[in-house]
């Protein structure tokens, strides 16, 4: 994973699009299926989301890979980014891909990879994974946000996965991501994970259930890393 400085000096490091790209990734923890699928629909500034409603893998579009729409926090450090590309020549129209190729299709994740590559060695960073970018979010996002919320904002098909995060979590935290870790095991027989999101129970009338096929938590208000 990266820290959000080497998240800046890798943006530094790549081509404008490219920059955007390792930037959304790196804090919003979007899988790159559905980096290269988010179109301009997806990206509510208003509200601070970004809908994930599809991914792009194996030269076909698809769900993504949990099978369920998700909605992740449109953090300070990507909205600026996204606010940028929206304002490009070309491709910005709401059905426009947000992260294309020169003609407005789909990006090919192998030259991606490669680009990558290169912007690390030129950024001096130490050799890692494109996906290791979503890690990135995963573990920043724990520091800001209740465990329960970051499994929703990343997809994640129960608490387990995303307790691999949790010696990240503030000490103060630390006993209740425990709880949730217990809890995530009786779940793992089958059962789907319904729980209230921290933020809205105190707010009845907001949507409150992480199993739902279309909705998750959502910030009051979006942070910074």
């Amino acid at each position: 994973m990266l820290t959000p400085d080497e998240v800046t000096l890798l943006a530094g490091a790549s081509e404008a699009q490219d920059a955007a790209v390792f930037t959304v990734a790196a804090f919003t923890g979007l899988r790159l299926g559905e980096l290269r699928a988010l179109r301009w629909e997806d990206v509510d500034f208003s509200k601070r989301l970004v809908h994930v409603r599809r991914s792009y893998t194996a030269k076909a579009l698809d769900t993504p890979k949990s099978g369920r729409v998700r909605s992740v926090p449109l953090i300070d450090q990507a909205a600026r980014v996204l606010d940028e590309l929206s304002r490009r020549e070309h491709f910005t129209g709401e059905d426009d891909l947000v992260f294309t190729n020169t003609v407005g299709g789909v990006l090919d994740d192998s030259k991606l990879r490669k680009r990558f590559k290169g912007a690390l060695a030129r950024a001096g960073l130490k050799r890692l994974r494109l996906h290791d970018l979503r890690h990135t979010f995963g573990t920043l996002a724990v520091q800001a946000f209740p465990l329960s919320d970051v499994r929703a904002y990343m997809g994640h098909a129960d608490i387990q996965t995303t307790m691999i995060y949790v010696h990240h979590v503030p000490p103060a935290r630390r006993r209740r991501a425990d709880r949730a870790g217990r809890r995530g095991r009786r779940w793992a027989g089958g059962a789907r994970a319904c729980s209230e999101p921290s933020h809205f129970r105190a707010n009845r009338a907001a949507p409150t259930r992480l199993c739902s096929a279309d909705s998750n938590p959502q910030p009051e208000d979006s942070k910074n890393f």
